[in-house]
């Protein structure tokens, strides 16, 4: 039975550069995909209609970089040295989260990203000290109702990540298998990949390959800190005859000039964690200028709730607020730095990052075809109203608050400004015992190193 509804009256950007802005439309869904888009369509029977007057209606946002399974352990490393939290979270207190831990940052994680108009997360988990952990996370992923590219990682133990020879857990050919091989199209898989930076060079071309041979996407941290640079990791890639199109890097604040041009040449995408990169002492500029000078359009990433904010407006309004002081400044080492609007922004945390996702084609824009993945943001809100110019409204000034609602393949996740889940004060309740007890880990390591 085809189940239709009508999204009416809003004032829609849909993002997709053909169809542009429309200032009074409807949005005709069936079956979670979009059929059309345009003023005063007709209602087909039958169908339900949701009243968007006074509402933006826009797609929804796309984290393309989250570390979803610290999400019960929100702002510990808030003003603490980033060094501590690589010991700490990716060493024994990582190595100790039980798939439990997992699932439950996981499911709360994803459910404040869609709380926040986020409908697509790529979840960087590099957690997987289990096959169990694998699943627990796939599971949060699923019950929450996102949709999720689940970036599959190693476990948190030294021999992973440092100079490593272990190859990738094998444990992601029994995932492609069993949670990818289906219709579902809510849930793909990827490489959360070590690379140049973390193991050696046979281990991370034999990576590349398993995941080209599964045919999925890989997607990598470089050049994050000044210890980063000299790997050079991107020329590396480039040098072997590996770079490509499905391959997403992760930062690239230390990543030398020719580097991103390389990444640019190979069709590969950039992904930036803005609050998080803003917020770590050590790391270098966020390369926006270098990467647009390259014609690159990145992706935005709420990178770990540990030390930043999840939701894509604050990512907006940062990066937007950055470049303009650090070209504006002086700062930038070009001669003429390109210049960045708020429509630039908003494009990188939808369309571009779906681009980034490698779900381009799916989602990212309210293009005929594509699923219905969209937010109404109220407009008559206090901090909005009157709203002048609809995307500057959302990038200089809207927040996870005025989202009122969020659909997700055309089904509501969101309604009256509420989540409709059923899970969360019981889920509340259990992540707060879960950060107890990573807490209680945190401490006890301390101790042991003090």
């Amino acid at each position: 039975m085809t189940t239709r509804t009508l999204v009416a009256g809003g004032l829609v950007l849909t993002q997709d550069p053909a169809l542009g802005d429309l200032p009074a439309a409807d949005i005709l869904i069936e079956d979670g995909t979009i059929r059309a888009i345009g003023p005063a369509l007709e209602t087909p029977g039958g169908a339900e209609v949701i009243d968007a007057s006074d509402m933006i209606v826009m797609p929804g946002f796309t984290d393309t970089h989250r570390h979803t399974w610290q999400t019960a352990v929100r702002h510990t490393y808030a003003d603490i040295d980033p060094l501590q939290y690589f010991a700490e979270m990716l060493g024994p207190v990582g190595a100790a989260y039980t798939p439990e831990d997992v699932y439950l940052g996981t499911l709360l994680g994803a459910l404040s990203a869609l709380d926040a108009g986020i409908t697509t997360l790529v979840d960087w988990a590099h957690v997987m000290n289990t096959p169990g952990h694998a699943d627990a996370a796939v599971q949060a992923l699923t019950e929450s109702g996102i949709r999720a590219v689940f970036a599959h990682g190693w476990p948190l133990t030294p021999e992973w990540t440092r100079d490593s020879a272990l190859p990738h857990p094998a444990d992601i050919r029994r995932l492609k298998e069993r949670y990818v091989a289906s219709d579902d199209q809510l849930l793909t898989l990827a490489m959360a990949a070590r690379g140049p930076e973390m193991a050696r060079p046979d281990v991370w071309l034999a990576d590349l390959r398993l995941a080209r041979d599964l045919g999925i996407r890989t997607t990598v941290h470089v050049g994050a800190y000044a210890h980063n640079a000299h790997h050079r990791a991107v020329a590396r890639l480039r040098d072997a005859g590996v770079l490509g199109p499905d391959l997403t890097f992760i930062h690239c604040c230390r990543s030398h000039d020719d580097e991103i041009a390389m990444i640019a040449d190979a069709g590969a995408s950039v992904s930036l964690g803005v609050h998080c990169e803003l917020n770590s002492p050590g790391m270098g500029d966020i390369p926006l200028d270098r990467i647009l000078a390259a014609g690159l359009r990145p992706g935005l990433s709420g990178d770990t709730e540990t030390k930043c904010a999840g939701d894509m407006f604050t990512q907006m309004r940062l990066l937007l607020a950055y470049h303009r002081s650090w070209t504006g400044g002086g700062h930038s080492r070009l001669k003429d730095p390109p210049p960045l609007g708020t429509r630039d922004v908003l494009e990188f945390a939808t369309l571009a990052g779906a681009r980034v996702a490698g779900l381009g084609d799916l989602t990212g824009s309210l293009t005929p075809g594509k699923q219905a993945d969209l937010i109404l943001i109220r407009a008559n809100d206090l901090n909005l109203a009157p709203v002048t110019d609809p995307a500057a409204a959302v990038v200089l000034a809207a927040h996870p608050g005025n989202v009122d609602t969020v659909l997700v393949a055309g089904r509501p996740v969101k309604r009256g400004g509420r989540m409709l889940t059923t899970a969360l004060p019981g889920l509340l309740a259990d992540a707060e015992r879960s950060r107890r007890r990573v807490l209680a880990r945190i401490v006890a390591d301390r101790r042991a190193t003090a």
